[in-house]
């Protein structure tokens, strides 16, 4: 079962768990997937850590030790989630000295109410960096237009970064540019690029979901046989441009110095619509130097039946700028679309945080009483 995932990762896709609890630390599960299943970094959020907190005792005695301390909320979370998150950075770290820096990477993320607050988000992913003092972590920010500066200026301090929830190809571009100003600045700075690493996590599921919502109402037989083929196209294009923005003199000046190039990163590839292969996002999205990021369902399954085709991404630039001029003719607006995804995702990370500040709340409480 697990020469599947080995496979893919000689293909040149890094694969990463989307899930961390204390519990899947300390039962050694996540040694195990590093070992049987190819796991050679870790990505979190504030739906991951809801859920981690809600679900058993795993947490009760850090609680108990926060209450008695008189911990608030917010420095009771960073506390309780940058635990996790260092030691799954130390599990990893093997990796991490292995690939050069490359792999053995765990993500935190920022706050989602500092996602138009560029400064707040800035002081936050140095609070996030000292407080874990791993160098093998990544500081999740949020890809909105206030995170282009927010990324910019957080890298040109040496902290490596995962910028999260991309998904307008035009937004990518711009995340690109942040991360090569990032490295500039850190460079001006006499830093060490050759230590900052980062990568663009863009999302892909979702695309599906709300296009497909759309060619559904469209209703004809075209239409329908475009569903469950954005997405893909979609990264397609992202992975066209990453190869085009990083051939160009002022990267070359970069890499001479030391610097790693941003991978793209595939996110939320687990399917939506049960009609769609559970693998899908994983075998059409292989290519050298990517990254996909899966919960352990879709781990499972590519484990169990995955297949693979050789590249899947390379050269199919053409045909994914056809399907969107396709959608385009029918009269899906792309920009509308993205629009509504970021929002979307934006409003899902607000509620996640929300439910995570009440279960820490309420837990905070009981061992206080």
């Amino acid at each position: 079962m697990t020469d599947r995932l080995a496979q893919l990762s000689r293909a040149g896709v890094s694969v990463w768990l989307d899930d961390l609890s204390r519990g899947r630390i300390t039962s050694g599960s996540l040694g195990s997937l590093i070992v049987d299943r190819s796991v050679v970094g870790v990505t979190t959020n504030p739906t991951i850590f809801a859920a981690a907190l809600a679900d058993g005792e795993a947490y009760d005695a850090q609680v108990r030790e926060l209450a008695a301390s008189g911990a608030s909320v917010d420095e009771a979370i960073d506390a309780l989630t940058c635990h996790d998150v260092a030691q799954a950075a130390d599990i990893l770290a093997p990796i991490y000295r292995a690939s050069g820096g490359v792999d053995g990477r765990v993500s935190i993320e920022v706050p989602p109410h500092l996602a138009h607050d560029t400064e707040g988000t800035v002081e936050c992913a140095r609070k996030l960096w000292e407080m874990i003092d791993r160098p093998n972590i990544l500081i999740k920010i949020p890809a909105t237009e206030e995170g282009m500066l927010a990324i910019a200026r957080t890298l040109g301090e040496g902290i490596s970064v995962n910028v999260t929830l991309i998904f307008a190809l035009d937004r990518y571009r711009k995340v690109v540019e942040a991360f090569i100003s990032g490295l500039e600045r850190a460079r001006e700075a006499g830093r060490d690029i050759s230590r900052i690493h980062s990568v663009a996590s863009i999302f892909v599921s979702r695309v599906d979901s709300e296009i497909d919502k759309r060619l559904d109402a469209i209703g004809s037989e075209k239409a329908l046989s475009l569903k469950g083929k954005a997405g893909i196209a979609n990264c397609r294009l992202a992975y066209e441009i990453c190869t085009q923005l990083f051939d160009s003199e002022r990267w070359d000046v970069l890499e001479a110095a030391g610097a790693h190039r941003q991978r793209p990163l595939w996110a939320s590839t687990g399917t939506k619509d049960p009609a769609y292969p559970d693998t899908l996002y994983v075998s059409e999205l292989v290519t050298e130097g990517v990254v996909n990021t899966m919960p352990e369902k879709t781990l499972e399954a590519f484990a169990d039946h995955g297949e693979l085709h050789g590249d899947t991404v390379v050269d199919r630039h053409t045909e994914a700028d056809e399907l969107f001029d396709t959608l385009a003719i029918m009269g899906i607006d792309y920009a509308e679309v993205m629009d509504v995804l970021e929002r979307e995702g934006l409003e899902k990370f607000d509620a996640s945080w929300a439910e995570l500040v009440e279960t820490v709340s309420q837990q905070l409480e009981g061992a206080q009483s």
